[in-house]
C-alpha cells in the first residue's frame, strides 16, 4: 500500500509540474470569459454589487450601461489574453487592475459585503475568492523570463 501511495504521489507531482501553467491559464480564461459573458447577456448575479460600487465611485463620469458593457468586455478580453502565449504580462497587468476594482466594495460599500466583523456575505465571499486568481497569476508569472534577460 505504501508503494502505491508513493507512486501516486510522484505521478501527481509530475503532473502538477507539467500542467500547472496550462491549468492556471484555463482557469483564468474560464472565470473571466464566463463571468464577463454573463454580464453582457444580463444574467450575472454580480450586477447589483457592481451597480452599488459604480454609484459610489463613477456615476458622475459615465453612464452605467456603457460602463457595464465595457467592464464585461474587459473581463472577456482578460480571459482570452490568458489563452495566448506571449501576452501574459499584459494579462497580469489587466488582472491587477480588475482585482483592484473588485476589492473596493470591501471598503467602499461594506454593508453589501460584510454581515459582521470578518463574516462576509455571499458577495463578500465572491470577492475574497479572488485570492485564488492572484495565486494563479503568480504561477504564470513565475514562469516568465524577466525583461532584463531578454534581447
Amino acid at each position: 500500500m505504501w508503494e502505491f501511495i508513493k507512486n501516486f504521489d510522484s505521478r501527481a507531482i509530475i503532473f502538477f509540474q507539467k500542467y500547472n501553467v496550462l491549468i492556471a491559464r484555463l482557469a483564468i480564461f474560464t472565470v473571466y470569459f464566463w463571468f464577463g459573458l454573463l454580464k453582457i447577456l444580463g444574467f450575472s448575479p454580480a450586477t447589483p454589487l457592481v451597480k452599488t460600487l459604480f454609484d459610489a465611485t463613477l456615476s458622475f463620469f459615465i453612464p452605467f450601461t456603457l460602463f457595464y458593457l465595457l467592464f464585461s468586455l474587459f473581463e472577456i478580453i482578460i480571459g482570452i489574453i490568458f489563452l495566448i502565449k506571449g501576452l501574459e504580462r499584459l494579462g497580469i497587468v489587466m488582472i491587477f487592475a480588475h482585482l483592484f476594482t473588485t476589492v473596493l466594495p470591501l471598503v467602499l460599500t461594506p454593508d453589501s459585503v460584510w454581515q459582521s466583523f470578518l463574516v462576509p456575505t455571499l458577495e463578500g465571499q465572491y470577492i475574497i475568492k479572488n485570492i485564488l486568481i492572484f495565486a494563479s497569476i503568480t504561477i504564470i508569472g513565475s514562469k516568465l523570463t524577466p525583461l532584463s534577460e531578454k534581447r
